[in-house]
């Protein structure tokens, strides 16, 4: 039987708040990340501009927060797409 502080870890890890980041590289153009951006994550042509913008001018942009399992997946699908994405726990975020 688990204890009852283990219980608690497991359901602050689960109702944390999941963030993926995307992170600027040398090598996407513009107008590839903002169609990644409409494409996989569903993000409108002002929205993904918006995003493109911050990554390429701050160096990374938050472009999804959430639950774990769902911010894992976002992450996976745009690294897939050959953007480079992390995860971060919302604890982290330096905004």
């Amino acid at each position: 039987m688990p204890s009852p502080a283990s219980e608690t870890l497991t359901e602050l890890e689960h109702a944390s708040r999941w963030l993926v980041v995307v992170l600027n590289d040398p090598v996407n153009l513009m107008s590839y990340v903002v169609m990644v951006f409409r494409k996989v994550l569903g993000l409108d042509e002002i929205q993904a501009r918006k995003h493109m913008l911050e990554v390429h001018e701050k160096g990374r942009s938050v472009v999804w927060s959430g639950a774990r399992e769902q911010a894992e997946a976002y992450a996976y699908t745009l690294q897939q797409w050959q953007l480079t994405t992390v995860l971060e726990s919302e604890e982290y975020e330096t905004d």
